[in-house]
């Protein structure tokens, strides 16, 4: 009964098959002797999910009727000026900026898909990626193509990003390019500054070709990335742009605040036009009636009152940055491990994950359950996250990835 375009769509998503694997064999063998590697959400040493307190502390002394109300389309303007500043920090570009709200990043990334692509163009990303881009793609009539992210000695390959990107425009007039980048999902990778110079050069010789580029970079998990002036700094980069180049960035409460199922985020707009601005927050405020209608007013007005707090705010990124070290604590052992028994691994710098190339990544997922060890099987390989195993849980993780992989 459904239309054509929708006819066979089922979803498979590997993340939370794993996951519900690892939960059923928590039932039989119990939760002390299973290794949850699964879940893109911080577990604490004892297996249950983190929380901040502050946040929860805040989010509790709300008014109700402040938590249910509808919120403004676009947005409360007081939380579009919130995302904006927490977003860039120190490092806010000399250019035009402005805010959408959005059902968390997620949503950010559908409506930068939804209204700066082209139907049946595609658009191209990295080859190791969140596996959502390609469904938000296919269901907006688009397509996902990519370039390899490393070279063979698993630098980043900047040659291949500049030969796919001249190849898609000499077929379409415009393009959308998305980055995730820092603390990539799924590999913890993050483009230095000299990289992210050499991908602006790369798109700025487009945009003077009279191409129209538009660039999403997706930082859902920047606050887990390291001390937040340095990982913003690349954000610079995005002044005095050349108007037919467009930036957006899809910035997400989930990680940052612990606030995953509350569904909140944004997509904040880049440019050096404020025509081209009045155009984004248009199309983005008729995406979002058409879509949800309106966005989660109780998390919005959290973020306001924290962010406008001086007192609370640095307690918050105190516990916030506690979360942080935890997860790469529990990092800095698989990475250590790994050097040790020589296992190869995607080169990590920060995150939730952390990735070890496969030719056969299912059967790999596979054999590390016989050690009750649950990991995701990608397209190019094993997803280990850090943010949900324990470190005691996380040593010999590592040698036992690369005994399966024998």
């Amino acid at each position: 009964m459904t239309a054509t375009h929708a006819a066979g769509r089922k979803l498979k998503d590997a993340i939370f098959d794993a996951n519900q694997a690892c939960n059923e064999a928590i039932k039989i063998h119990g939760a002390d002797k299973v290794t949850n590697a699964t879940i893109g959400v911080v577990l604490n040493e004892e297996g249950k999910i983190s929380t901040l307190p502050t946040v929860e502390k805040v989010f509790r002394s709300m008014e109700f009727s402040e938590l249910v109300s509808y919120a403004p389309i676009s947005g409360l303007p007081a939380y579009l000026d919130a995302v904006i500043d927490l977003t860039f920090a120190d490092n806010k570009p000399n250019a035009k900026l402005a805010a959408i709200a959005t059902a968390g990043g997620t949503g950010a990334i559908h409506h930068a898909i939804a209204n700066y692509a082209e139907r049946g163009d595609a658009i191209l990303t990295h080859d190791w990626r969140w596996g959502t881009y390609d469904i938000i793609c296919n269901e907006t009539g688009k397509r996902l193509e990519t370039f390899k992210l490393f070279d063979d000695d698993l630098n980043f390959n900047i040659n291949d990003f500049a030969v796919k990107v001249d190849s898609l425009l000499k077929k379409q007039k415009s393009l959308l390019v998305i980055i995730n980048s820092p603390a990539h999902n799924p590999t913890g990778y993050a483009l230095s500054d000299n990289e992210w110079d050499k991908v602006l050069d790369v798109l700025k010789a487009q945009v003077s070709a009279g191409k129209k580029i538009s660039l999403l970079v997706d930082v859902a998990y920047i606050d887990f990335a390291g001390e937040k002036n340095s990982t913003r700094a690349f954000m610079k980069k995005f002044s005095d742009l050349p108007e037919n180049f467009f930036v957006m960035i899809a910035f997400s409460m989930s990680k940052s605040f612990t606030f995953y199922g509350q569904r909140t985020g944004a997509l904040i707009g880049v440019s050096s036009s404020q025509k081209f601005i009045d155009e984004f927050k248009d199309v983005g405020k008729y995406s979002n009636r058409a879509t949800w209608s309106n966005i989660n007013r109780g998390a919005q007005a959290l973020l306001v009152k924290l962010a406008a707090d001086e007192k609370i705010l640095p307690i918050y990124e105190a516990e916030r940055n506690e979360l942080y070290q935890m997860v790469k604590r529990r990092a800095d052992i698989f990475v250590e491990e790994a050097k040790n028994c020589g296992l190869r691994f995607v080169p990590y710098k920060a995150g939730f994950f952390i990735s070890v190339p496969s030719d056969n990544p299912a059967a790999v997922c596979q054999r590390l359950r016989d050690d009750l060890i649950f990991a995701v099987p990608l397209k190019l390989g094993i997803r280990v996250a850090a943010c949900s195993t324990p470190h005691e849980k996380m040593y010999g993780v590592a040698e036992k990835i690369l005994r399966a992989m024998r």
